[in-house]
C-alpha cells in the first residue's frame, strides 16, 4: 500500500515509517531539509508541504493516512495550537475524501479527555473534553471529533482514532531528554511525591497498534493502546531514569504548590514578550499530578492488539540506544 505520513520526521511518526517501511511505499510530509534527510534515512520519500496546505498532488495514489502530526509545545497561544491540530486536520481529512483515500488514522491522545481531573481506568466510553482549559487537551479533542465524525464507509472512507498515552521509548525527543536535563541540572523535584498513578505506551507497541490499524478496526471509533501495566510517576520515571545512569532527586513540592507557581508563570509570560517557553505550566503540572488509568480492551478486541514489548524490555532497549 501507499501510505502517507503526517510528522514523519518526528518521534511517532518516524518510527511509524521505520516499522512500515519495509513493507509498503511510505511518503511523508515535510517542511525542511533536515527533515528530508531524517524522513529519508528512515525509508520514505519526503514531500514539500505543511499542515493546512496539504495539496492533492501530495496524496495522489495513496491508500492510507497516518496523521501523527500535531503542536504538542508545552506553550503558545490558542489560534496556534487551533491552526494546527484542529483546522490542519480539517484540511487534511478533506482532501484525503477528494483523492480516495481509503483510511485515516489519526494519532490522538488521552489528553483529548483531560481538564483537570484524575480518570481512573477510563475506556473509550470516557468523554471528550472540548472545552478543557488547556489548548492541546481542547484541539486534540475537536481533531478527534472531526476525524471521527468524517468516516463515511459508504463511500469507503474510514476514520479512526489511537490514543497512546505518556508514549517513551528510543527516538523520544522529550520525556526522557527532558527529565535528563533537570536532573542534571539539579532540578528535579516530584509532585506529591510521584504517587500518581498514570498508564504509558512504549513507542514499539504503539507502531505495532498503527500497524494492525492498517486494515483492521472500525470506522467512527477511538482506541486507547497502552502497555500491559500501570505505575505510580515514581516508579516509571526512575526506571527511565535509571536507564541513563541517572537517580531522581527525592525532593517533592505538594501538587497544589505547583499548579499555583504554574498558574502565575504563565501570567508573567502572557504579560510580558518572553521566548523561552516557561519553566512549568497549568497543563504539565496538572498532567503530572493526576491518575490516569487506562483499558485497553477495545483494541485488544477490535485490532487484535497485544503489548509487543514488556516495561523490562523496553527499559533494557533505552539502556543501550544511542
Amino acid at each position: 500500500m501507499k501510505i502517507f505520513v503526517t510528522g514523519g520526521s518526528g518521534f511517532v511518526g518516524g518510527a511509524a515509517i521505520k516499522k512500515l517501511a519495509n513493507t509498503h511505499h511510505i511518503v511523508a510530509m515535510s517542511r525542511s531539509s533536515a527533515s528530508d534527510a531524517k524522513i529519508q534515512s528512515l525509508g520514505a520519500s519526503p514531500i514539500r508541504s505543511q499542515l493546512g496546505q496539504v495539496r492533492l498532488a501530495d496524496i495522489e495514489g495513496c491508500d492510507i493516512i497516518i496523521h501523527a502530526a500535531a503542536h504538542i509545545g508545552p506553550w503558545g497561544s490558542r489560534e496556534q495550537y487551533w491552526q494546527t491540530n484542529v483546522e490542519g486536520t480539517v484540511q487534511l481529512l478533506e482532501v484525503a475524501k477528494e483523492a480516495g483515500v481509503k483510511r485515516f488514522i489519526h494519532i490522538g491522545t488521552e489528553s483529548g479527555c483531560f481538564y483537570g481531573q484524575d480518570m481512573h481506568y477510563i475506556d473509550e466510553t470516557y468523554p471528550l473534553s472540548i472545552s478543557s482549559p488547556y489548548f492541546y487537551s481542547e484541539t486534540k479533542a475537536e481533531a478527534e471529533r472531526q476525524v471521527l465524525s468524517a468516516s463515511d464507509s459508504a463511500n469507503n472512507f474510514i476514520t479512526l482514532s489511537l490514543r497512546p498515552r505518556f508514549i517513551w521509548g528510543p527516538g523520544d525527543q522529550t520525556i526522557l531528554p527532558e527529565l535528563v536535563k533537570a536532573v542534571e541540572k539539579g532540578q528535579f523535584m516530584w509532585i506529591s511525591g510521584g504517587h500518581a498513578v498514570t498508564s504509558s505506551t512504549n513507542i514499539h507497541n504503539l507502531t505495532h497498534a498503527i500497524a494492525l490499524s492498517l486494515e483492521k478496526g472500525k470506522g467512527a471509533e477511538a482506541y486507547f493502546i497502552v502497555d500491559e501495566k500501570d505505575h505510580s510517576f515514581r516508579e516509571l520515571l526512575t526506571a527511565l531514569l535509571a536507564t541513563q545512569n541517572l537517580k531522581p532527586s527525592s525532593k517533592s513540592v505538594p501538587s497544589w504548590l505547583v499548579r499555583g507557581l504554574a498558574g502565575l508563570i504563565e501570567m508573567i509570560w502572557s504579560l510580558f514578550p518572553i521566548k523561552a517557553d516557561p519553566p512549568i505550566t497549568r497543563f504539565a503540572a496538572a498532567l503530572m499530578s493526576k491518575e490516569c488509568s487506562i483499558r485497553s480492551d477495545k483494541a485488544r478486541h477490535d485490532l487484535g492488539y497485544q503489548p509487543v514489548v514488556s516495561m523490562e524490555e523496553g527499559f533494557e532497549e533505552l539502556r543501550t540506544y544511542h
